[in-house]
């Protein structure tokens, strides 16, 4: 069994999600949230006390790809928080395209009634979901031999 973190990497914020120990279903945990883009510190220091709390053994971190499947701007910021996470926790890490992701997480949240101001508070967890879902559902598809 393996247990899996799900990271959706923003500007200020980190929404994260957990797998639980059978590898089928993704559960919301926070988000972890900063002052400015560039102060992982205490990020990088929340994911590794979840890492060892939830026992993980990988991490699959949100690829924003552009439509088109060009690669901008937040997509070079996720490959070196993909390193930084590599190198500090030692675990592999997995890009997983999260196109429309937060467009999911967004639907979700209208859709269950939860209203504009409170959004905010929940959409990254919820696309966090979303990211470790799909690789969940990859996974159960293409079972390694």
């Amino acid at each position: 069994m393996i247990r899996i973190i799900g990271l959706d990497y923003g500007s200020k914020t980190v929404g994260v999600a957990v797998s639980d120990p059978l590898g089928i279903t993704a559960q919301g945990v926070e988000i972890v949230r900063r002052k400015s883009e560039n102060k992982l510190r205490r990020t990088l220091a929340r994911i590794d006390e979840l890492i060892e709390q939830y026992q993980v053994d990988r991490i699959v971190l949100g690829f924003p790809k552009h439509l088109n499947n060009d690669i901008g701007d937040r997509a070079v910021k996720s490959l070196e928080f993909k390193e930084m996470l590599e190198k500090r926790t030692g675990l592999d890490v997995v890009m997983w395209d999260e196109r429309l992701t937060t467009v999911e997480a967004n639907r979700t949240l209208i859709e269950a009634q939860v209203r504009r101001d409170n959004r905010k508070l929940y959409v990254d967890k919820i696309a966090a979901v979303f990211i470790l879902q799909g690789y969940l559902d990859y996974l159960s598809i293409h079972k390694p031999e």
